[in-house]
């Protein structure tokens, strides 16, 4: 069997911003913690802060829609995560918001329909004022905090000389005077700013101002993909299709550029008002070339459990793209059938099985989800990475044809899960841990079931005359 490297014991239970993650690589074995196993759907756990703010995320402030929406954004959120209203409750508000004259505010909505008191207003109000870091970023004005984690904070905020809303990540005092947090914090930064593609999340500076190190990006003002499963349990077929459609495009610019995520979950897919997706959060990428940081991250598994590939599981160096095809493979499976692939009670349970059991094809959870789909799916998350998808290129091709209700171009058995159906021949097919035999792929069938198969029906047939003639 094969064994989990040394890992780190999970991160505590945080709040996490919604669109945005705060934590950077450094010393981040497992992204995220393993939730109370008792709960059934145990990667929904995270409290969703809420329902989005109106459109135009990187529209002007200046305007006044824009600027309502803003605040109303981090005022909305804030009283979700606070417990104090549903997401229901606040998107509700919103709507009855839009029909309002402009000057209107989402928390005067709450107090009149008395979903919050204007006394816990206050201390929301409070705890904004509060949050806003200390030392000013020049040429920026900062509006509120979006969400804050182990490694990182994250704020709102109008960049002053083009008049536009961007989210800037600040570096934790603790931490800034630490050089080996400082250097992997920049690196995020000089990351996402060698990407350039519509379906990433763009990098727009990174500085010092004081004791603070920042990094300013692209603010997406919508919900990720963690937020749509919460709010709808299952995400639709062809809406899934596309959202993974287009995280594939930004895997295949990420991929060309010499890139690897190495972190890609449903907390890191963003979708904006327009139904843009934008890959997220380049804390974990590395460089394909960076011989030398992958030999000093042996035996480590980076990553986040539910979504991790075997080969990261183990604490390989050799991580290439496969790898983030096999997590983008993890959230399509959550997505369609509103579970995560495996399962356990802590991260090394979890890391384990991805290495070792069988998938549940998602077909035998959802009935009604298309072979080809499933066949898609299975083989992203092959064992082996060489029975996997070798480019996000072929994995679109593939995509594209099943959204368009065609059978898949490369998507084919993989010789894991060949090898696995012959060696299951005393399992109960019944199993859900069962791996189902690909519709269409007769190579995988042993041809002497087949001619057993046949027998036992010419027996049948034999029979049953001999019966008529005798009656």
């Amino acid at each position: 069997m094969s064994e989990i490297p040394n890992v780190e014991s999970p991160l505590s239970h945080m709040k996490e911003p919604p669109v945005y993650s705060c934590q950077t690589s450094a010393e981040r074995i497992v992204t995220d913690p393993i939730p109370n196993p008792k709960i059934p759907d145990p990667a929904l756990q995270s409290q969703s802060l809420g329902g989005t703010a109106a459109p135009g995320g990187t529209g002007s402030p200046g305007d006044s829609a824009a600027g309502r929406s803003s605040g109303d954004t981090i005022v909305g959120r804030v009283v979700v995560e606070r417990g104090l209203a549903t997401p229901d409750e606040v998107d509700k508000c919103r709507e009855l918001l839009k029909r309002l004259p402009p000057g209107s505010r989402l928390s005067d909505i709450l107090i009149q329909k008395e979903v919050i008191t204007r006394r816990q207003f206050a201390r929301v109000q409070r705890e904004l004022e509060s949050a806003r870091p200390q030392q000013a970023i020049p040429g920026y004005q900062i509006k509120g905090k979006l969400g804050a984690g182990a490694m990182a904070e994250v704020f709102l905020a109008k960049q002053l000389s083009l008049d536009r809303l961007v989210a800037i990540k600040i570096l934790p005092q603790k931490f800034s005077n630490d050089p080996k947090f400082i250097e992997r914090f920049y690196k995020e930064g000089r990351a996402a700013a060698k990407l350039n593609d519509q379906h990433i999340v763009g990098a727009l500076d990174v500085g010092q101002a004081g004791e603070r190190h920042y990094f300013v990006m692209e603010y997406v003002d919508g919900e990720t993909v963690h937020d749509r499963i919460l709010r709808k349990r299952r995400i639709a077929e062809k809406e899934s299709i596309q959202i993974v459609i287009q995280v594939a495009k930004a895997l295949k610019h990420a991929h060309q550029m010499g890139f690897i995520h190495r972190d890609i979950k449903p907390k890191n897919i963003m979708i904006n008002k327009a139904e843009v997706v934008k890959l997220a959060d380049l804390g974990l990428a590395r460089a394909l070339s960076d011989l030398k940081e992958a030999e000093a991250e042996a035996g480590k598994a980076f990553g986040t459990p539910y979504y991790i590939s075997p080969e990261q599981a183990k604490g390989k160096t050799d991580i290439g793209p496969a790898a983030d095809i096999y997590g983008l493979g993890a959230t399509f499976y959550h997505m369609v059938t509103g579970k995560v692939p495996f399962e356990g009670k802590t991260s090394t349970e979890v890391m384990q099985r991805q290495i070792r059991d069988p998938l549940v094809p998602p077909d035998h959870v959802v009935a009604e989800l298309s072979s080809g789909v499933a066949l898609i799916i299975e083989m992203m998350m092959a064992k082996d990475p060489r029975d996997r998808y070798q480019s996000a290129a072929q994995l679109l091709e593939d995509l594209e044809s099943s959204y368009d209700d065609h059978d898949p171009i490369h998507a084919r058995p993989s010789h894991s899960l060949v090898s696995s159906l012959a060696n299951s021949s005393t399992q109960d097919d019944s199993s859900p841990t069962a791996v189902r035999q690909f519709e269409g792929a007769t190579s995988s069938i042993p041809w002497k079931m087949l001619f057993i198969g046949g027998l036992l029906l010419v027996s049948l047939l034999g029979n049953l005359l001999f019966f008529l003639l005798r009656h």
